[in-house]
């Protein structure tokens, strides 16, 4: 009987000592808040226009030029960069993710004449709402470091 409930106990102790990391469904990563970089109206700001950043990166549909996906990709990887740059309030990080995003952008714009007209709509909407964003997030958010709050 006492080997039984030691068991039990020893199954119990084992399932709860062992730590489980915060579940995160954000595409591009958690947000930490507890950075004092940002002001509340920045910080939230940050929060609303990345997350539609995130929400278009994770929803951007695959086309039927191989070409186009494969910047497409590279695409997102210069927005997660830029908004963990943000995130981070990394200056230089920002700046490069931003040429590096300017980059793809350009490339995809010359790209998108081998699509058809569904497909450059649909890539051109996304485009614009991603660099609408970005404007807002730029906007929204002060790059001089003495005026951090």
């Amino acid at each position: 009987m006492r080997k039984s409930n030691f068991g039990y106990i020893l199954i119990l102790l084992l399932s709860l000592s062992c730590s489980a990391e915060k579940i995160n469904l954000s595409p591009v990563g958690g947000m930490s808040l507890q950075s004092s970089s940002y002001s509340y109206s920045e910080r939230k700001n940050l929060i609303v226009y990345s997350s539609e950043i995130s929400n278009l990166i994770s929803s951007f549909p695959k086309f039927k030029n191989d070409a186009v996906n494969l910047e497409v990709v590279n695409l997102k990887y210069h927005l997660k960069d830029y908004i963990g740059a943000i995130e981070s309030y990394n200056i230089n990080g920002l700046n490069n993710a931003q040429r590096n995003f300017e980059k793809s952008y350009k490339k995809l714009q010359k790209l998108r004449k081998y699509l058809n007209a569904d497909d450059d709509q649909v890539l051109n909407r996304y485009l614009v709402r991603i660099k609408t964003n970005m404007t807002f997030l730029e906007s929204n958010i002060s790059k001089d470091p003495a005026s951090i709050k």
